[in-house]
């Protein structure tokens, strides 16, 4: 890839373009570095302390007995917010795999089958959770399945 760089004091503001006839993984990795506004989300680790996370740090989200629940690497947290809310938090780099779980595409490790052609996902952290039939084809769509 060529790069061009053309530094001036008529440029207030940084800007890029990028000129290619296709849209390749080395241009996607590009484009996500550019886009990286991650907004942080806040979380209660017990009812006094707030804890503020980077989507980056999140492995799941899930709802259990009727409270939305964040996993990261090592712990799991509390949200007062509602999974919707937090999936249009969270951005491109989760998907829905179930009517009360979100995931982080980057810390699947693998899938195996589950019952009724249903998937069991287990995270890099442990977490398991089957994929509903509903959001599987898009989940398989995301395989290349």
């Amino acid at each position: 890839m060529k790069v061009n760089i053309d530094i001036s004091a008529e440029y207030k503001d940084p800007y890029a373009v990028i000129y290619t006839d296709q849209v390749t993984d080395e241009i996607q990795q590009i484009l996500d570095i550019f886009n990286n506004n991650e907004t942080p989300i806040t979380a209660l680790q017990n009812e006094e302390d707030l804890i503020i996370l980077q989507p980056s740090e999140i492995y799941m989200v899930r709802i259990e007995n009727g409270d939305t629940i964040i996993y990261s690497k090592n712990q799991k947290y509390r949200s007062r917010k509602r999974l919707y809310e937090i999936g249009q938090q969270l951005g491109k780099k989760f998907l829905q795999i179930s009517k009360s779980t979100l995931i982080n595409l980057s810390y699947m490790e693998r899938v195996e089958p589950g019952f009724s052609g249903t998937l069991l996902l287990i995270m890099k952290n442990g977490c398991k959770e089957y994929v509903s039939r509903t959001y599987l084809p898009m989940f398989k769509k995301y395989l290349g399945l």
